[in-house]
């Protein structure tokens, strides 16, 4: 068995939420294996500059497109998008998430419910959708939802986060179950308590609280995220069909 079952030259892929965070830990994994990519996110000068970054330090095509996922024109003209400047799209990355309201239940306000769902759950499902019918037609795809170790364990003050994470967990095995005969692989990545934009620079005593329910006793870093993306995407992830993969340093062992 060789390296050539990562290698990612002549695909295109989309990454949402892709300019920052475990977003960008993503598209420079796959960019590193020689996929194309599309940067895809609400920030459409964050994306430019990541396209610029990556095309330079990877030499792959890119292309910024300002997507928000819970509209479902936007997803739609993301991967239109696609497909007119490349051809095809061959792996979709839904990344694109918020971290939620942070209240307890009774106290989160309508509309924090709902953007909540609405980009955690129904952005997957709209850019799914909107990917999957392109991929049927050439009978070939990898898709990949980034959900959570939250998607598998209740976390105080955290409904609309926990709720919107699961649901992403079970559409992701329904999406496998639906796609596969299409020969469509839809997997999950499960990450647990990492260094990003949405959690930014935990103060340090808190971050040192979160450390100890961590066994390998560290935050883990967007880039350690990569590898587990180029092998979901990858002719390596062939046969992994509707799994959810922990990236949590441990802490599902808890």
């Amino acid at each position: 068995m060789t390296l050539n079952i990562f290698d990612l030259k002549g695909k295109v892929a989309v990454v949402t939420g892709g300019y920052k965070g475990i977003g960008r830990g993503i598209a420079e994994g796959l960019a590193s294996a020689g996929a194309n990519l599309i940067i895809a996110a609400r920030n459409f000068e964050g994306c430019e500059k990541a396209a610029a970054e990556i095309n330079r330090d990877f030499g792959v095509k890119t292309m910024p497109v300002r997507c928000d996922v819970s509209r479902v024109e936007d997803a739609e003209n993301m991967i239109a998008a696609t497909v007119e400047k490349f051809g095809q799209v061959d792996i979709l990355a839904n990344n694109a998430g918020i971290t939620g309201s942070a209240k307890a239940m009774v106290d989160i306000p309508d509309e924090e419910w709902q953007q909540t769902l609405s980009i955690n759950l129904t952005g997957i499902f709209n850019c799914s959708r909107a990917a999957a019918r392109e991929m049927i037609k050439r009978k070939n795809g990898k898709i990949i939802n980034v959900t959570s170790v939250a998607s598998f364990m209740p976390v105080p003050h955290s409904g609309d986060y926990c709720a919107s994470k699961g649901g992403a967990l079970l559409l992701t095995k329904v999406m496998a179950l639906e796609l596969i005969k299409y020969n469509i692989q839809v997997n999950a990545i499960c990450p647990g308590y990492f260094d990003t934009d949405l959690n930014p620079g935990l103060a340090s005593k808190v971050e040192q609280e979160v450390k100890k329910r961590i066994p390998a006793r560290r935050i883990g870093n967007p880039k350690e995220i990569a590898g587990l993306a180029v092998l979901l995407a990858s002719p390596a992830g062939d046969y992994l069909v509707g799994a959810a993969i922990n990236i949590d340093g441990g802490v599902m062992l808890r």
